[in-house]
């Protein structure tokens, strides 16, 4: 304690900062960051940006950056993109921003930030480019937990040719996050040709009856092959528990 009020009595560190050693999160405005959350469980804070306005988003991301020197952002539309750009440019000039607008995620980086380094690989795999959304979402929680991410794109059971052409690569993972839709078959397959972890990600993609998700969902939850389940579209959910999986998988190679 009394390091973190000499160096902010110095000058050295905001107010922000203070508060996020001493207390845990950072206050804003908009709300409260969870600063520490990474090194209480291994996941970083993302700032879930769907229903908040632009300003509440870029003051959120800037406090991840002051506090943490990352930030982590998804279900971000171009506004919020634009205003947390434009606030990190403002604040800390030095600092990179990345967004994809078609997975929706943000991500900051601090010019000094660290960034972990596990030595285990995650497999995203999507069986058609309408899941790219939700799969997205999941590499970039796997990545900001430092894990290597291997993407394996469009190798849905419609052509089942093109999931054999990846086994190889899918068998050499330490765990996979499997992303489909309509009928949700690819990560009961997959499951079944594999022998590391895996987690089900249902999308909310097809049409008529269960076409919202649901049908996906139902399907992974009924599985006669080992695998894990997570809500529909929950890419971060199923990243983070990905991210777990890498953590502790390094942390045994350590020893």
């Amino acid at each position: 304690m009394h390091e973190t009020l000499r160096a902010l009595a110095a000058g050295e560190i905001s107010v922000a900062e203070a508060e996020s050693r001493l207390a845990g999160y950072a206050t804003g405005e908009n709300g409260r960051f969870d600063a520490a959350r990474e090194s209480r469980n291994g996941v970083p804070e993302a700032v879930f940006a769907e229903g908040k306005p632009p300003d509440a988003v870029a003051e959120l991301v800037a406090l991840a950056v002051e506090t943490t020197g990352r930030g982590l952002a998804t279900r971000v539309d171009p506004r919020s993109a634009e205003a947390v750009t434009d606030r990190l440019a403002e604040e800390f000039p030095a600092a990179t921003v990345e967004y994809d607008d078609h997975t929706r995620v943000l991500t900051a980086r601090a010019a000094d930030a660290e960034v972990p380094a596990l030595d285990a690989v995650v497999g995203i795999v999507t069986a058609g480019t309408v899941d790219a959304g939700p799969a997205g979402e999941a590499a970039a929680v796997v990545a900001a937990m430092g894990a290597t991410v291997e993407r394996y794109d469009d190798v849905g059971v419609a052509g089942i040719h093109r999931l054999i052409d990846e086994l190889d690569g899918l068998r050499e993972a330490d765990v996979l996050v499997v992303a489909a839709g309509r009928e949700g078959a690819l990560p009961t397959v997959v499951a079944g040709l594999v022998d590391v972890p895996l987690i089900g990600l249902p999308v909310a993609s097809g049409y008529g009856h269960g076409g919202d998700g649901e049908a996906a969902l139902a399907g992974l939850l009924q599985s006669c092959t080992v695998l894990s389940v997570v809500n529909i579209d929950a890419g971060f959910v199923a990243g983070a528990q990905a991210g777990l999986v890498a953590r502790a998988l390094d942390a045994a190679r350590r020893e």
